[in-house]
């Protein structure tokens, strides 16, 4: 087994995430090696798949991510599902229940927990926990699209699940954590796909 130790961490950068430069050392077999890497710490996340059996239909948001966009998506919007950071101590399932008001406008009874996973660890601290939770058009309460405080502009969209399987094979759906529940939605029968 492998035993890890940190010897120095710098802060390189600090505002909404934070950069640091860690230097640390692997030992393994009597043998050490050490590197300096990068890494972002983040907030952990959590995020869901709203979807409606009956209609065999799911929602998501579509909103400008500018780190698409420097990386080639033109005019960066991205389709995707409710997520949102965990603000400190707050449980997962009630940032989601929080975050699918504030994005969607839906007020859900409740989220199922599928998992959680690291978004990007060879750089990321972010930890992300997965939840699927229907949804009836009588809990609409809020118009959503996002906190107008937060800077947020966030469309709301509803597809069938046929095409948004389809958007995600056609390379229309880019987003890593939205392929990944549609495709337990699909896995699991939630939906006709």
């Amino acid at each position: 087994m492998s035993k890890v130790s940190i010897s120095k961490t710098e802060v390189v950068y600090d505002e909404r995430t934070t950069l640091k430069k860690v230097t640390y050392a692997i030992e393994k077999g009597g043998k050490r090696n050490e590197q300096t890497r990068e890494v972002v710490q983040r907030p952990n996340a959590a995020t869901c798949l709203l979807y409606n059996p009956e209609q065999q239909v799911v929602l998501f948001t579509r909103q400008v991510r500018i780190a698409t966009h420097v990386n080639g998506n033109e005019g960066g919007l991205l389709l995707e599902v409710p997520a949102g950071l965990l603000e400190d101590g707050e449980d997962p399932a009630d940032t989601m229940l929080r975050e699918i008001l504030e994005e969607t406008g839906y007020e859900v009874k409740g989220v199922e927990k599928l998992f959680a996973a690291y978004s990007s660890p060879g750089a990321f601290t972010e930890l992300v926990h997965y939840f699927v939770a229907e949804y009836r058009p009588e809990q609409k309460k809020e118009s959503g699209g996002g906190l107008e405080e937060e800077g947020e502009d966030i469309e709301i969209v509803e597809l069938p699940f046929k095409e948004a399987l389809q958007q995600v094979e056609q390379g229309k759906i880019q987003d890593a954590k939205t392929i990944l529940l549609l495709q337990y939605a699909a896995m699991k029968g939630l939906l006709q796909a």
